[in-house]
């Protein structure tokens, strides 16, 4: 018998996510998350309030999901609709329910005063279920336009964006210079977190609707912009934004030192090259038997803690020149904001050391390697970091990682011939409403116009763009 709508809303509590005990998931480089039981999907979806006004989705979630009538569906019992809602608003709800920060639970109205409906879990739960029951399947475009787009990147909004073309009825070839598709998702995010095989199931979809791919194809080396703008009928760059932030401090230069983002995907490919045999499992950038600092203070970093602790590392510090942000509520950033919050993601509950309010100072080295990280306290003043006298302290290091972010794209080959405009950040300038670039027949998506977001923004972004497209092709 179900519950009242008083005592399900009210007296059911948040459940979280189970995981396997931090022993155990360290000796692997698995998705460690458990599945919700189905009374317990039915008891999470039943918190759900149906807000006349639902912040989670109109000031929460990019992608606008309807998460009030996605969770009726899942308490009524009728999952396989709820599974057909989400993939009406997101292409990818199985990369989402595992990766995405649920800006829309932060929105929540339980949020306000209590735990928010664990609607990210719950998304996963329904996606997973889809999948295993055959209910995901290729949706075939009814009609041919003629036209044909090269879509040049395949993170997530080249591929939202590949998608959504072909379903229209016009021919996709997407162009990757690494040897799958995926991009950060696939080299820039841990198989515990995003096991490659959930990007290869969705692959297989977006084949069967007749997106091609090009692998091992850098555009503006390999084959040329001017060459693809004579090919087809609608380009859309979606290179993301894979410029990193660097540090300018002294010991720079030494070895040891590394990028976040070089260090994830040399893990990421040992994974790959190890899963007949994870005896064999060793990066060319591994942390085995290091102090390692981690510079900066974000989920890439966490990341980079997860993988390091993996490589069995002596230990991990993660660096934030930014103060400890509150536990539970910041005045700052008010309810249905993004509350600017401490976080504390599951590979900080796996070891290593927070530092925050630190500011790096010089990089210490010996014989060429770096052997330490001279650091500094800071207080922040008018927006400014200022050292603190005689809090220097010296760490340990015979390796360090920048996961500081990325400033834009790579202003390469390809930018330079296309002529395509900037924008005050060295972003790709787009029209906002069309996504075209200042070339006509040149659109742009995801980081690569936006700067370093998140993951559902750039798929929004690119579903925004296969709409601006679709309108010119038309048109044209």
């Amino acid at each position: 018998m179900k519950k009242t709508l008083y005592s399900r809303v009210f007296e059911t509590r948040r459940l979280e996510s189970d995981y396997q005990p931090v022993s155990e998931r360290l000796c692997h480089y698995n998705e460690f998350r458990h599945s919700f039981s189905s009374s317990d999907i039915e008891d999470q979806s039943g918190r759900c309030m149906t807000c006349g006004i639902p912040f989670c989705h109109n000031a929460g979630c990019p992608l606008g999901n309807p998460v009030p009538e996605t969770n009726s569906l899942v308490y009524e019992g009728r999952i396989q609709e709820a599974c057909d809602l989400l993939h009406v608003y997101c292409n990818f709800p199985e990369v989402t329910g595992r990766i995405c920060p649920a800006l829309c639970e932060c929105s929540c109205v339980h949020n306000i005063y209590g735990e928010p409906v664990a609607i990210r879990q719950l998304e996963f739960e329904i996606v997973e279920r889809g999948w295993l029951e055959g209910w995901i399947k290729p949706h075939l475009a009814s009609i041919s336009t003629g036209k044909r787009v090269a879509v040049i990147g395949s993170g997530p909004a080249g591929l939202s964006a590949a998608q959504q073309l072909a379903r229209l009825g016009h021919s996709v070839v997407v162009y990757e210079k690494s040897d799958a598709p995926g991009g950060i998702m696939r080299y820039g995010i841990p198989d515990f977190k995003l096991e490659k095989h959930i990007i290869d199931r969705r692959i297989g979809q977006l084949v069967s609707e007749g997106v091609k791919f090009e692998f091992g194809v850098t555009v503006g080396e390999d084959v040329s912009a001017k060459y693809l703008l004579g090919k087809f009928d609608a380009l859309l760059l979606a290179g993301g934004a894979m410029e990193p932030r660097n540090v300018d401090v002294a010991g720079r230069e030494l070895a040891g030192i590394y990028f976040a983002m070089d260090y994830l995907t040399a893990s990421n490919n040992a994974v790959k090259s190890a899963r007949s045999d994870t005896s064999m499992l060793r990066s060319v950038i591994d942390a085995r038997g290091k102090n390692v600092v981690i510079l900066g203070g974000g989920d890439t970093g966490a990341d980079c803690l997860g993988v390091a602790l993996r490589q069995g590392a002596a230990s991990v510090v993660q660096l934030e020149i930014m103060p400890k942000p509150p536990e539970k509520h910041n005045p700052a950033t008010p309810w249905p904001r993004w509350a600017q919050i401490l976080r504390t993601g599951t590979s900080h509950k796996e070891g290593g050391e927070r530092r925050w309010s630190v500011a790096t100072k010089k990089f210490l080295g010996q014989g060429g390697n770096v052997t330490g990280v001279e650091t500094v306290q800071v207080n922040w003043q008018g927006g400014k970091p200022v050292e603190v006298v005689g809090t220097e302290v010296k760490i340990r290091a015979e390796m360090v990682l920048l996961a500081l972010g990325f400033v834009h794209p790579k202003h390469d080959a390809l930018l330079g011939t296309l002529g395509v405009e900037l924008d005050a950040r060295g972003n790709v300038k787009v029209d906002p409403v069309t996504k075209m670039t200042n070339i006509n027949g040149v659109f742009a998506a995801g980081d690569m116009q936006s700067g370093a977001s998140l993951i559902v923004r750039a798929i929004n972004s690119g579903r925004e763009a296969a709409t601006g497209i679709d309108n010119y092709l038309m048109q044209n």
